[in-house]
């Protein structure tokens, strides 16, 4: 299937279903779908939720009886993933990298044809993918970098490990780096978020580099809050995404350390708590967000959390309140968001494939072959997906 077929498939069966999907959960009292699936939902325990939401194939499964469309989705969403050998790395080019990030980097780069063109990498922080590129082959590699402490770092290990690296400290939004891109280049970008990689993928077909590969992520950061299409098909969609539906795209995540889920899944209760007694103190029908606070706040009291909202609000609170109340609607609260989450993630990974698949379309019109695949299983890092662009 070609990538535009694919797209206007895809593109069909999101806008027939985003009465599923494009919500903001912490808006509803009760859940907002059809009865049966609905009592559904709600037969479910918090620990079936929770497995249900590790697993997007069985996502697929177990929701089709209940939202149409979905055996389509999964067909539309189905990325190619081929496990290849990953290149050894000695000791002294992976100290300093974590142990998930080195597998991450391994995985990229087997994933990435040839490597005897001159590298660009983009956003690079120290340079560790353009280091194991040079360490590989690639002639040369020139790494960009905001960050001027990251790109000293980078300067001196490469020193250290003999490595052809040479950094520049830019900021890729607002300096011009149009310069730094060459025909006769391979331009790599992992994990570069948001408006950086749509800069990136640019300035890299402007540049006619010969090749182009990146792994995209959060694409919601440092853009307009609507969605901005890059091609020209896309552009004709009937859809339009807000920051919260980019972010859905985002939600497959790797399970998190058990402390970290508990705090979590406070934070989230206290937040709906805190909601009730704001939505009776301001007669207010409308969910209003409260800051991120430190984690610390979670190890206190509840009142002292709603006290601290308040303030953050302007709201005056009564000088006597039932807090263990609004604590428990908090809790029924919560049931309900998860429940209507877990409907929205049946989606999530089709948003990031209609949001990849912007990207690929608008290499194509800029003269670019362009593939889709998996870099690395998604028990890694959720965001595997593998944009490689030819020149023709």
């Amino acid at each position: 299937m070609s990538l535009l077929n694919q797209f206007q498939q895809l593109d069909t069966c999101l806008s027939n279903t985003r009465d599923y999907w494009q919500r903001v959960a912490f808006d509803y009292l009760t859940l907002p779908f059809t009865d049966e699936l609905n009592h559904f939902l709600l037969s479910l325990d918090d620990s079936e939720v929770a497995v249900l939401d590790a697993d997007q194939n069985r996502l697929y499964d177990v929701f089709s009886e209940y939202i149409p469309h979905l055996s389509e989705l999964a067909s539309l969403t189905a990325l190619p993933y081929t496990e290849r050998p990953r290149e050894s790395v000695p000791f002294w080019l992976s100290n300093g990298i974590k142990g998930r990030k080195l597998i991450q980097l391994q995985d990229f780069v087997s994933h990435v044809p040839e490597q005897q063109l001159p590298v660009l990498e983009w956003c690079a922080g120290k340079g560790h993918l353009g280091r194991l590129m040079a360490h590989l082959g690639a002639p040369e590699v020139h790494a960009i970098e905001l960050q001027a402490g990251l790109c000293e770092q980078g300067i001196h290990s490469a020193k250290q490990q003999a490595l052809n690296v040479t950094f520049s400290c830019a900021n890729v939004l607002t300096d011009n780096t149009v310069q730094y891109f060459k025909a006769q280049q391979h331009a790599i970008a992992l994990h570069a978020c948001g408006a950086l990689h749509q800069t990136f993928i640019r300035r890299a077909a402007a540049g006619h580099c010969q090749k182009i590969s990146l792994s995209p992520c959060c694409y919601h950061l440092f853009t307009e809050p609507t969605y901005q299409p890059m091609s020209e098909e896309v552009k004709h969609s009937k859809l339009t995404l807000s920051h919260s539906d980019m972010k859905l795209a985002l939600q497959e995540t790797v399970t998190a350390p058990d402390r970290i889920a508990v705090v979590r899944r406070k934070e989230v209760t206290w937040r709906l708590g805190f909601d009730a007694l704001r939505r009776e103190c301001t007669d207010s029908e409308v969910y209003i967000s409260v800051p991120s606070v430190n984690k610390s706040i979670f190890s206190g009291e509840f009142s002292d959390f709603c006290q601290w909202a308040a303030m953050q609000k302007n709201i005056n609170l009564p000088a006597e309140v039932n807090y263990d109340e609004y604590l428990l609607q908090g809790q029924k609260r919560k049931r309900i968001t998860d429940r209507i989450e877990l409907v929205r993630h049946v989606f999530r990974r089709a948003l990031e494939i209609w949001l990849v698949l912007d990207r690929g379309l608008y290499l194509q019109s800029a003269g670019y072959d362009v593939t889709l695949s998996e870099f690395c299983e998604k028990q890694l890092t959720p965001r595997n997906i593998l944009i490689h662009a030819t020149r023709k």
